[in-house]
């Protein structure tokens, strides 16, 4: 199925690129395979600490997505590769009183978005862009992907996601930017 016009995939005050500017608060995570953890945890059934290959053994999935950047700037049809928020939902056993979840990295930057936003099916774990694995710069070797949020609700080089019954504000939201983060309504700053 063709995807619409990319004007009409614009949101107001963006602009289009066929780069992928390199932007992230802190350093890239010296990734090692053999300790590297992603610890799953909180308003679960099953709280998990994933070795990199169990999340390699994870379902995959390749799906194209747009990606927006608060600093206006937007990539369209971007090649993705990774895992499902859904999988690692399904792993771990979400209780129903769970609302929001957290993403963290190595360094204390962490986001968080409502469940239902989340658990939506273009929402990845990317473990590949553009055909090849995440470099560091661009939060390899694991981050999140949230197609319809600004780029800074897609944590990079994470370790740890929360399962959280009430939501707690991350590192951009407590220092002014937009909890929600809609691209389509600017939400740009609180």
């Amino acid at each position: 199925m063709p995807r619409p016009d990319p004007e009409r995939r614009r949101p107001p005050g963006q602009h289009l690129t066929t780069k992928w500017p390199v932007l992230h608060e802190g350093r890239p995570l010296a990734f090692d395979p053999a300790t590297w953890r992603l610890r799953v945890h909180g308003a679960v059934e099953r709280p998990r600490e994933l070795r990199w290959d169990e999340v390699l053994a994870l379902p995959q999935v390749a799906l194209v997505a747009d990606f927006h950047c608060v600093t206006t700037w937007s990539r369209l049809d971007m090649p993705f590769k990774g895992v499902r928020m859904t999988e690692v939902a399904a792993l771990v056993g979400v209780l129903p009183e769970c609302r929001f979840v957290r993403m963290a990295d190595h360094q204390g930057y962490d986001t968080s978005v409502p469940l239902e936003v989340a658990l939506d099916d273009d929402v990845l774990l990317a473990l590949e862009a553009d055909g090849a694995p995440l470099s560091p710069e661009h939060g390899g070797p694991l981050r999140s992907i949230i197609p319809k949020r600004y780029g800074w609700k897609s944590c990079k080089w994470l370790v740890e996601l929360e399962f959280l019954r009430e939501d707690r504000l991350g590192y951009w939201e407590q220092r002014g930017y937009s909890n929600s983060a809609d691209p389509w309504r600017e939400e740009r700053f609180g």
